[in-house]
């Protein structure tokens, strides 16, 4: 492309950018004394807001489509073609989403093969839209369930799905109903709800404050063996509660620690592996989880509060069990703690500051959030707080564009995984249209007739299955959809399902064959992206396991709405119980502690924990027996102990 043309492209993405994050603060902007700006009115924002959207979109990826050859070619053309006709044939039908549902407002209106049309033709583009962005599965996925609706009359058995007017069908479902469809109800959670801590995450990226967090982390950590793996732990868990996607987290730190665990000796699929499983848990960490937390409490009816303190001690644990991967590994191949090998600058004085930019609009959410204010609210009154704070930071004094450079960036960033909830709409209405929950819960029943551990695994293939390619949020919301109403059957809490499916969910973006974070880190690594996504996968072992968990006890959810009868000492030895678990599983997985695991070890920790979970008393103080057993035989033997003393 030429230069002068690309600068016009990039500062048109540049306007329209910024144009959208203004434009969705100004509607979930709360009253001030008499001053109001939105909401808007609901048909002509969703129009308007969408259009912006997905020109953004349109002409970002115009202006960067790889140009291998540095010149004309075919196929750059056709797909230039392709993405101008989609994005002008979604503001023709965002128009439409317009006119028809104020008629729709003020008398009945008839659905027709123009409607339907339409309807399809927006998927479509939505649809490739989103295979350019996000990849092939989360497109192939909204393209299977399109067939699925138009087929479902013609299937045979239990997945012949009820005849129905196949104009009205199809324009409800994908288009112009304010509940189902593109623009439907999950469209407008996310628009509300979403968007400001989007805005937010790009805010606190934009003026330092990620930086800051990655030099004071590795500081933290220099003394360890793991070095800057431990770093990269702290510094993904701390940022990516915020980020809302774990591919953005791993390319936002991955550059920096990547290559840096690398250099202290472990292999490129593990360095890329670490920051993967890393950045995936940062969006199960409190207090924002990827933004997940505030929707998870509206679609149970629970307090933010209360979703906020059950995540805590699963989250805690799975990044305790990243640090004893790492541990491990780092024994395994003999690396020591060398203060000195890190390459990144010691933390000044205004690094330790800037966490002020990270924290104090944290706790401003939490408290305001807590004290019943809306999420929209309390996201925008921390940007409110954010944008004067972040003056203390000289670059952003010297550089003041800093911010507007924010603001584009999560303007885009947003406009992007629009488009993945868009898909995500499509998939959601099309399969409850075709009564596929349904389905998923009759196959639930007859799994639970094997045992209820069997029908977990069916709900967490599900879950995994749902999730590949997919962000944080869309993920959670699509298996939400169709697995929740099935998992009543199990008699699980409804939160306590929740934190189930999104856990899993999540779990997805490090998974084989679609493990997108770890693809990401991979790229980075120079790693073989299959590999890394194994090792991510076993070092991340605990987000598939932890579920499980308090699937059986819903006390580590810690809170009476997820089930369980809270009492100290029981609490307190499950807490025991995790701690211990997660130490002999993971020295298990890397089969490694002090010396080399033999496999008999190997079998007694993994053994161990199962035991500790099992549920009967017994059998958990047999676990406690084994996993001890275990660890004192390894680092405690006689051999070991003349040796120390020696």
């Amino acid at each position: 492309m030429h230069p002068s043309l690309d600068r016009w492209l990039n500062r048109v993405v540049g306007l329209l950018a910024i144009t959208v994050t203004f434009y969705g603060l100004a509607n979930v902007m709360p009253a001030i004394g008499n001053f109001r700006l939105g909401p808007f009115p609901m048909e002509f924002f969703r129009a308007t807001f969408f259009s912006l959207c997905l020109m953004a979109v349109g002409i970002d990826m115009m202006r960067t489509l790889p140009n291998k050859n540095n010149g004309v070619s075919f196929r750059r053309i056709a797909l230039v073609v392709t993405i101008l006709i989609s994005t002008l044939f979604l503001l023709y039908a965002a128009r439409s989403y317009y006119l028809v549902s104020i008629e729709l407002d003020s008398a009945m209106f008839l659905f027709g093969t123009r409607e339907a049309g339409i309807a399809l033709g927006a998927s479509a583009a939505i649809l490739f839209f989103c295979w350019r962005i996000w990849g092939a599965p989360v497109a192939m996925l909204g393209l299977l369930s399109i067939l699925y609706l138009l087929t479902g009359p013609y299937w045979p058995g239990p997945l012949k799905t009820i005849p129905g007017d196949i104009y009205e069908l199809l324009a409800q479902n994908l288009w112009y109903s304010l509940d189902t469809g593109i623009l439907g109800a999950t469209f407008s959670i996310v628009i509300t709800t979403v968007f400001p801590f989007i805005i937010l995450g790009a805010i606190l990226a934009g003026v330092g404050a990620g930086e800051s967090m990655i030099r004071i982390a590795f500081a933290v950590m220099k003394r360890t063996a793991g070095g800057p793996a431990h770093a990269a732990i702290l510094a993904s868990g701390l940022f990516g509660s915020v980020s809302g996607s774990a591919v953005a987290n791993v390319v936002g730190t991955g550059v920096v620690t990547i290559p840096m665990i690398k250099r202290r000796g472990f292999s490129s699929n593990f360095a890329g592996a670490v920051e993967a499983a890393a950045s995936t848990g940062g969006q199960i960490m409190p207090p924002i989880m990827g933004a997940a937390a505030l929707v998870m409490a509206d679609y149970v009816g629970v307090s933010y509060l209360t979703v906020v303190v059950a995540v805590l001690l699963p989250a805690l644990a799975y990044y305790l069990s990243l640090f004893f991967m790492v541990m491990f590994e780092a024994r395994r191949l003999g690396i020591k703690p060398d203060a000195q090998a890190a390459d990144v600058s010691a933390p000044a004085t205004q690094d330790y500051l800037n966490l002020l930019l990270i924290f104090v609009p944290l706790a401003a959410i939490v408290t305001l959030l807590v004290a019943g204010m809306s999420a929209s609210g309390a996201s925008l009154s921390a940007i409110a707080l954010l944008l004067p704070l972040s003056l203390i930071n000289p670059a952003v004094r010297s550089e003041p564009l800093k911010i507007l450079h924010a603001f584009r960036a999560g303007g885009i960033t947003f406009a992007q995984l629009l488009t993945a909830i868009a898909a995500v709409s499509i998939v959601i209405s099309t399969l409850s249209a075709t009564g596929v929950p349904v389905k998923f819960g009759v196959l639930m029943v007859s799994a639970l007739e094997e045992s209820k551990f069997v029908a977990l695994l069916v709900v967490a293939a599900g879950c995994i299955l749902l999730g590949m390619g997919m962000p944080t949020l869309p993920a959670y919301v699509t298996v939400a959809a169709i697995a929740l109403p099935s998992m009543e059957a199990l008699g699980m809490a409804p939160l306590a399902a929740h934190m189930f499916v999104f856990m899993i969910a999540v779990a997805s973006t490090i998974t084989p064959p679609v493990a997108i974070a770890a693809y990401a880190a991979a790229s980075i690594s120079g790693g073989k992206p299959i590999a890394t996504a194994v090792s991510a996968s076993r070092i991340g072992i605990m987000i598939f396991v932890i579920p499980f968990a308090f699937a059986y006890e819903p006390l580590l959810l810690t809170v009476s709405q997820a089930g369980a009868d809270f009492t100290w000492p029981r609490y307190l030895m499950l807490v025991l119980h995790l701690t211990l678990s997660i130490y002999v599983l993971a020295s298990a997985l890397i089969r490694f502690d002090r010396v080399k695991l033999s496999w008999s070890q190997v079998v007694m920790r993994i053994a161990g924990c199962v035991l500790m979970f099992s549920g009967q008393a017994e059998l958990e103080i047999l676990g406690i027996a084994l996993a001890t057993l275990a660890i004192a035989v390894t680092n405690f033997s006689p051999k070991k102990l003349i040796r120390k003393y020696q």
